[in-house]
């Protein structure tokens, strides 16, 4: 029997595939430069917040009374730029992804102040979601002066990619998200025409970031070539009771968020979170603070210093430090503090179950509370894969995976809508 098929979207020519390229290699660069500029300011700054000043007051630089200080006086500054910068910062962060509305060209510069002094200051959140949203704003204006023609959903695509790529440090984190994302758009062309210029600016992005700044996702877990079936029955467990962990913190979300805004004014909401978080980092100690890459390499590099107990604490105390920041205010990304929640909660259980190897907990907790907070597949598993440093991994992570999403799909996600209640 004849049926109808729809017929294939008409392939892209070179000639008009080769034009893209300039655009992109431009923001590719630009975006990196963003990226770098940002993050080098908040480390020399925080350099001098939680090393150079309490040194000089003689104090401990990761004492009780610093950090609640510190925390304390970051939610005041924040909460200033906030109040009286033009564009209060950008929008509310708890309803922000990795990309979101495009933002005028006037929020940038408080939004890109405000991102120092959460990276300097210890506040539990990472830098892709303002850094995205900037580089949207920047090069969305830019691509429509230079060029008002061309569709601003390019521009948008291209800055998003080149950050992402920037971030990452490899263009691939980019091509996975950019493909969830494109692969229901309607245009002429495969999915491969439509990625062929992001793709050039995420790899030069990327190729920027690495010539600059050497980032690596490698955090020096004991490397592990041939898992078995105990292995992937050890992931499956592991993958999906982070998942429930990484679930609990969204269903609470919409209550702290609203907690929070009932305070309504910025310069009230911002310290007292900035005060809370401080406790919380009194409570877990100083590895529980700041964006936590660093301190998930700190959390590897000393796999059996710590006992179960303590680093089950160290993952509970940075997830309700996630809940906390991402409430009141301070403008910032999910995706690196949960990489540390999962190292914590992974090696907890490898802890408890020796026989467990380093990699297979840690990836394999990483994918399940990123699923659970992001909902973006793809990037989960390249995280949990880039992490283990092991091709032989990406096979049990992909099955890990299956039940960790059975768990996460169709509930709450860490992200709110703009009436603050949870999507799905």
């Amino acid at each position: 029997m004849a049926t109808d098929h729809a017929p294939p979207p008409p392939e892209a020519s070179a000639r008009l595939l080769l034009p893209q390229i300039l655009p992109a290699l431009v923001i590719g660069v630009g975006a990196s430069l963003v990226f770098l500029g940002i993050s080098t300011l908040a480390e020399k700054f925080q350099h001098v917040l939680w090393n150079n000043l309490p040194d000089a007051l003689g104090i401990g630089n990761y004492s009780s009374l610093w950090m609640i200080t510190m925390l304390t006086a970051t939610g005041i500054v924040v909460g200033l730029i906030v109040w009286k910068i033009p564009g209060h910062a950008g929008p509310d962060p708890a309803e922000g992804g990795l990309g979101g509305p495009i933002q005028p060209l006037g929020v940038v510069p408080g939004l890109l102040l405000a991102t120092v002094f959460v990276l300097a200051g210890g506040v539990s959140l990472g830098p892709e979601f303002p850094i995205i949203a900037c580089n949207i704003a920047l090069f969305y204006w830019l691509g429509r002066k230079a060029a008002p023609t061309v569709p601003g959903a390019a521009w948008v695509a291209l800055a998003s990619a080149a950050t992402i790529g920037a971030l990452f440090g490899t263009p691939v984190a980019a091509a996975l998200v950019l493909s969830e994302a494109l692969t229901n758009q309607p245009g002429p062309g495969s999915l491969w025409d439509r990625l062929f210029a992001p793709l050039v600016a995420a790899g030069t992005g990327a190729l920027t970031t690495q010539l600059l700044a050497e980032p690596s996702f490698d955090v020096g877990l004991p490397p592990l070539d041939n898992p078995g079936f105990g292995d992937l029955l050890a992931a499956l467990v592991i993958a999906s009771l982070a998942a429930v962990l990484g679930l609990v913190a969204c269903y609470l979300f919409p209550y702290v968020h609203g907690a929070f805004q009932r305070l309504r004014h910025p310069l009230v909401i911002l310290p007292l979170g900035g005060l809370t978080l401080g406790l919380l980092g009194a409570l877990g100690g100083h590895l529980t603070l700041f964006k936590g890459l660093t301190e998930t390499k700190d959390l590897t590099a000393g796999i059996g210093t710590w006992s179960s107990g303590e680093l089950m604490k160290m993952a509970l105390v940075k997830i309700l430090a996630l809940l906390v920041a991402s409430s009141c205010g301070f403008p910032g990304g999910r995706i690196f503090p949960a990489v540390f929640i999962g190292a914590a909660f992974g090696l907890s259980a490898q802890a408890l179950v020796p026989e467990i190897p380093p990699a297979i907990a840690v990836s394999a907790a990483v994918l399940g509370i990123l699923l659970a907070t992001t909902r973006q597949g793809w990037i989960s598993l390249f995280t949990g894969a880039a992490l283990a440093s092991s091709p032989s991994m990406l096979a049990v992570l992909c099955l890990a995976s299956l039940p960790a999403w059975l768990i996460v799909t169709g509930r709450p996600q860490l992200e709110l809508d703009h009436e603050g209640h949870s999507q799905h």
